[in-house]
């Protein structure tokens, strides 16, 4: 390219777009590896723990029929975004605790990976995404939005001062189904209850199993936890406890949902997952703790789920 002066032509260099578009992708490449890395922060590939029971209510309180479209919609981005802000929160809550635990230290957080801020963005983006959720599904819905968040953001701070913090853990995933029968019906009733408590004594039963990892950091650093109150032995017998009772409020809601060899197989495979969790870990062995805890209960509440679905759909 040439500009003309008074006296001739002189050549002009070209100005390149190349550092402007290296530039660009350099920002969606680092947009990409945080949300990517967010995803990884927030077990994102555990919402197979809560979401499951939730739809087997959903469809249940529908009746004979089904949920509309816009009622599934709005109870999964509701769930999906009350993850992301209890788990967000979590990293948070948890962010010097995780520096010092060797199991944990290499998480997003106390590794560099991501920021702090970033975190806080997730986390009141997806509080406000849950309330916006609440809001569009019914009155009652969104009256409870704030309590609901109470619970699972609180669950991040319960471990320093009760030992029950397995127990507030499987409250916090036992609102979903009680949640998702308020967004068709617009009120509580007895199965959505049955149903959460079975979740509530369901997950902590398997958090206690999975925290015997942290039993002597938890002891050391003053945090509470059945193993590192009562020692592993005893806290795995109220982890069978806690599974038991889980599988009693299984068999009851099967029951209220109607019944039927579909619907009791899915609690009998819950039972056998439950069985197989406990035989994985025993208090000198924690070498199968994560098969126990994901393989076994990620499939549990998937298999109760698609077998509730199926007897939905036969009748």
């Amino acid at each position: 390219m040439r500009r003309e002066t008074d006296d001739h032509l002189v050549p002009t260099p070209e100005v390149s777009s190349q550092p402007d578009r290296e530039s660009s992708a350099s920002v969606d490449t680092t947009l990409v590896e945080d949300l990517g890395e967010a995803a990884e922060m927030i077990a994102f590939k555990h919402s197979v723990f809560a979401l499951p029971f939730a739809l087997m209510s959903l469809i249940t309180a529908a009746g004979s029929g089904w949920p509309s479209a816009r009622v599934w919609f709005w109870v999964v981005i509701a769930m999906v975004a009350a993850r992301t802000a209890a788990m967000s929160f979590n990293r948070l809550a948890d962010h010097q605790i995780d520096l010092q635990n060797p199991r944990t230290a290499n998480r997003s957080l106390p590794a560099g990976r991501l920021s702090r801020r970033f975190t806080w963005v997730m986390t009141i983006g997806s509080t406000a995404v849950f309330v916006l959720a609440a809001s569009r599904l019914n009155s009652l819905c969104l009256w409870l939005a704030l309590p609901t968040l109470g619970v699972l953001l609180g669950y991040s701070l319960a471990k320093r001062f009760t030992s029950a913090a397995h127990l507030w853990l499987g409250f916090a995933l036992g609102i979903a189904p009680i949640g998702a029968w308020i967004a068709v019906t617009g009120s509580i009733a007895a199965p959505s209850v049955v149903l959460g408590a079975a979740v509530v004594f369901w997950v902590a039963g398997f958090d206690t199993i999975y925290s015997l990892q942290d039993e002597d950091f938890d002891r050391a650093h003053g945090l509470k936890s059945l193993p590192s109150k009562m020692g592993a032995d005893r806290a795995l017998w109220i982890a069978r406890v806690f599974h038991l009772t889980a599988l009693t409020g299984f068999s009851i809601f099967a029951l209220e949902a109607g019944g039927g060899w579909i619907r009791f197989t899915a609690v009998a495979a819950a039972a056998c997952l439950m069985a197989w969790q406990h035989r994985l870990v025993r208090p000198g062995d924690l070498s199968r703790v994560d098969a126990a805890f994901f393989s076994a209960n990620g499939l549990l509440a998937v298999v109760m789920c698609v077998c509730f679905i199926i007897a939905k759909i036969v009748g």
